[in-house]
């Protein structure tokens, strides 16, 4: 299975699952037009970069909310949001 990620604004918002079979067969980075092609045949608009669920291309699987940053690496890599630090309760010091 190959991963798109739909982003907006330099944001990823949703990723989706396609068929090996629908992006060429084939490996990244040559999967991705084909990929991409299917995906507008469908009539889904944006953008769409394909990502690996096993972190081998663009640094690491996308996730809604992290950034796409094309000035790093060959293809770019997405780059997860700041970690946010956990709220203490109230009644703790």
């Amino acid at each position: 299975m190959a991963h798109f990620a739909k982003i907006e604004n330099d944001t990823v918002t949703q990723v989706i699952v396609v068929s090996n079979d629908d992006c060429g067969g084939g490996d990244f980075p040559e999967s991705e037009p084909i990929g991409q092609a299917f995906l507008a045949s469908l009539g889904l608009t944006g953008e769409w970069l394909q990502t690996s669920y096993h972190n081998n291309f663009r640094g690491r699987w996308a996730s809604a909310g992290f950034t796409f940053d094309a000035t790093i690496g060959e293809y770019g890599e997405f780059v997860p949001p700041p970690s946010i630090e956990p709220i203490k309760p109230l009644n703790e010091p």
